[in-house]
């Protein structure tokens, strides 16, 4: 622990720079940021590994759903060998290379059981399952996706069959022969639906007929997208009325890539189901918060919405305002105990 200091009588480690709470490419990029700016930090990660999100919560099929220029972390490109849309593995080694680039060693298994601020000292308090830590500033960059979010349907208490949420499914090979109902046709969605199809399970997906985004960047690429794939209304899904990036900027809505579910729609291998419940107060707001830093030291990263790129520029953002504050005095905070 070369950035912290214990204090033996009140069994705590101070950190000399800020407490970094998840392991995952928002908190691996702002670690990295605030090093380029001479600034230490620790990161707390509950699992036993970095990255866990993509190692331990995704399907075997996942790819980048933007082209990978948009998805690079701070001052590391992708290898130039890399597909433009690289593979979860590839994304995988990506970040253990990112990690192993700016000698980035988080504290693995400490899992953050409460964090409070200490107004008399000026500090945070951090607790983990085994100990405390103390810092001037805090970074939260646990992830938006990090806990699954499932939806009520009535009656689902009833259904024998098998239910997953897609951070538990991996491939579609148990569901072989059997059939298959896919809610939600997000990036996410169409490709468990196709991965579940090339594996022999009769699928059919559900469709809240709100949006509907497609492989397209503002008007052109919607245009050259109508061309190609033709009057997808015919199948039940009404596309946006604007293109991706405006509607990605917006309402943090992540254009779909078609990679072969929609001809499968079309083909009727995949079946569609029009709007089959909804989801109370499920509508997101029509503007992103600007919510990266918040008051008394605390910030966050990763969450306006806005993929990796977002986190890239949370991160910039983060260690940016703390290098204004950075300075050899910072010691003085919290060592009393």
């Amino acid at each position: 622990m070369d950035d912290e200091t214990m204090n033996s009588k009140s069994k705590f480690f101070w950190t000399r720079g800020p407490v970094i709470i998840g392991a995952g490419p928002s908190g691996l990029a702002v670690s990295a940021c605030l090093k380029q700016r001479g600034i230490p930090s620790l990161i707390l990660e509950k699992e036993s590994c970095i990255g866990s999100l993509w190692k331990l919560k995704t399907y075997d099929a996942l790819q980048l759903h933007l082209p990978k220029k948009f998805c690079q972390l701070p001052y590391v490109k992708f290898p130039s060998e890399y597909p433009t849309y690289p593979t979860k593995q590839q994304f995988i080694r990506y970040l253990e290379d990112y990690a192993s680039h700016f000698s980035i060693n988080p504290m693995l298994g400490q899992e953050v059981q409460w964090a409070k601020y200490e107004e008399s000292k000026e500090c945070w308090r951090v607790k983990t399952n085994e100990h405390e830590y103390r810092c001037r500033w805090l970074i939260v960059a646990t992830g938006e996706n990090a806990e699954p979010v499932m939806p009520r349907i009535p009656g689902v208490s009833e259904f024998r069959g098998t239910l997953l949420h897609t951070s538990a499914y991996k491939d579609g090979a148990p569901f072989r022969g059997r059939k298959a109902l896919v809610v939600g046709c997000g990036n996410s969605g169409m490709e468990t639906s196709l991965d579940l199809c090339k594996n022999g399970a009769k699928v059919s997906i559900v469709i809240r007929n709100k949006w509907f985004p497609v492989e397209t960047v503002d008007w052109f690429l919607l245009l050259c997208s109508r061309l190609i794939i033709g009057d997808t209304n015919q199948s039940g899904i009404r596309r946006p009325e604007i293109g991706p990036l405006k509607l990605k900027i917006s309402v943090g809505k992540t254009p779909v890539l078609d990679d072969g579910a929609f001809a499968k729609i079309k083909s009727g291998e995949i079946k569609e189901a029009k709007y089959f419940f909804h989801q109370k107060n499920g509508h997101r707001k029509s503007s992103l918060p600007n919510n990266w830093k918040g008051q008394k030291g605390v910030y966050s990263v990763g969450f306006t919405a806005q993929g990796l790129l977002g986190a890239s520029m949370d991160a910039q953002k983060v260690a940016e305002d703390i290098a204004q504050h950075w300075n050899s005095t910072t010691e003085k905070y919290c060592l009393d105990g």
